[in-house]
Formats: structure tokens, C-alpha cells, sequence
């Protein structure tokens, strides 16, 4: 739930309001995928309206719990502009194989007002999306600030919130039990705790890659895409 200290007036959005903004999306998001792909059983979720919609979020303690703990870690990573990008990866119980990844990159807008208190930006020490941000704690003590309205915000996150809801349109059938994992990609500057552990990508051989629209307070911009592996010829 987004807080009404998220935007101050004449819908100013904060770095902090941004980062709640992006946290519950990705919290909605993940429920969508779990839902729709069905990784957990459909009587384990419970109906809410947000951004205009109906969405889908678990009900199960263990799940919940584990997603809360995640979001957590990742608003400290977002307030600190560390995170570079969150994936969903998808996995064959049985085979082991990775059959979907769903991608959401974060960025930083480029036309975002930036005290001078938030000093000079440095280079993405991790090189993966050789981009330039504002550095640690210097951004998150910035008065880093967008102006977009939470009405435009929420209509842009219900777009892709339909587009993962209409997702079995396109997406080959899961013809096993699945399981998930959250891969989160930050910068060499992020403080990771004991318990997160390195992980390989999980790419997927021979897939097909479906981009899905993104959406911006104005402070951060995530896009979205989702990589899956083709059916073989039997399948289809």
C-alpha cells in the first residue's frame, strides 16, 4: 500500500515515494507471474484492487513472508541506487531447465531535479548497464524529485500488469510442476547480507523474448520484458 506521504503537494514525487511506488509494483508483479503461471495454486491467492484493477496476491504465509523480506532489502538497494534490474526466472522442477525469465530494469530518469547536496554522479562500477547514477549515500540524502502524478503512474503500471494477466495468450504451457527464484542485479557498491548468495543469470538457449511496456514516476523508470523457451515441435 502506498502512503500519502509518498507525494507532497503539486504531486511532487520523492526519491522515497518513487522507491514505494517501485517496490509495491514489483510486489504485484511477481504475485501476477505466480498466479498466472501458475507456480502456486489459484485458492492460495486473494483478490485486491489497485491501480484500477483487480490483482491476484498470495495468501500463503511462507510466500508471503520470503516476498516482504525481498521488497525490504530491495527499497534499501533502491533508496541507495544500487539495483540495476529484478528477474523472475522461472524453472522446470523436474528437468531443471529455466523456461521463463521476466526482466524488469530500473533506471534513474536523466531529467530529475537533483540537489547540490547529492554531489557529482560516478560511473556504474559494475559495467552491466553502463549507465551513470548518483553514488550511495549521497543519493539516497538527495532531494531527488519528479513531477508526475500518481494517476499517470498507476494507469502506465496497469498496462503492464494486463500484459502479464494476458501472458497465456502467447506463453508455451508450463507442462510441469515449476518453481521460482529473484534474481536481483545491483552494483559492486551494494551492501549484500550474508544470507543472499551469487547466482548464474539462468539464460535461456534458444528463446524468444517478448517486450512489455514500462513505466516511470518520473523519479525511476522500469522496463519490462520477458524471455521464455520456445515449445519443441512435440509440444505444440
Amino acid at each position: 500500500m502506498i502512503s500519502n506521504a509518498s507525494v507532497e503537494t503539486r504531486n511532487i514525487i520523492t526519491i522515497k515515494g518513487s522507491v514505494e511506488i517501485v517496490s509495491d509494483f514489483f510486489f504485484t508483479a511477481i504475485n501476477s507471474i505466480l498466479y498466472q503461471r501458475g507456480i502456486y495454486q489459484p485458492e492460495t491467492f486473494k483478490r485486491e484492487s489497485k491501480y484500477g484493477l483487480t490483482v491476484l496476491t498470495t495468501t500463503d504465509p511462507g510466500l508471503m513472508s520470503y516476498l516482504k523480506n525481498i521488497m525490504g532489502q530491495m527499497e534499501t538497494w533502491l533508496l541507495h541506487g544500487n539495483v540495476q534490474r529484478l528477474v523472475v526466472v522461472v524453472t522446470g522442477v523436474d528437468t531443471g531447465e529455466t523456461l521463463e525469465r521476466w526482466q524488469f530494469n530500473v533506471s534513474v530518469e536523466s531529467n530529475v531535479e537533483v540537489s547540490d547536496s547529492a554531489g557529482d554522479e560516478n560511473e556504474n562500477s559494475a559495467g552491466a548497464l553502463n549507465a551513470r547514477r548518483c553514488s550511495g549515500e549521497k543519493y539516497a540524502n538527495s532531494s531527488l524529485k519528479g513531477n508526475k502524478s500518481l494517476r499517470e503512474i498507476h494507469s502506465e503500471i496497469q498496462a503492464i500488469i494486463r500484459q502479464v494477466t494476458a501472458s497465456v495468450t502467447f506463453l508455451p504451457l508450463l507442462n510441469e510442476p515449476c518453481s521460482f527464484d529473484l534474481l536481483v542485479y545491483t552494483d559492486m557498491e551494494a551492501v549484500v547480507p550474508k544470507k543472499w548468495e551469487d547466482s548464474d543469470p539462468r539464460y535461456i538457449m534458444n528463446s524468444q523474448e517478448v517486450k512489455l511496456r514500462s513505466f516511470t514516476t518520473s523519479v525511476h523508470k522500469v522496463d519490462s520484458m520477458v524471455t521464455y523457451k520456445e515449445a519443441d515441435e512435440w509440444d505444440i
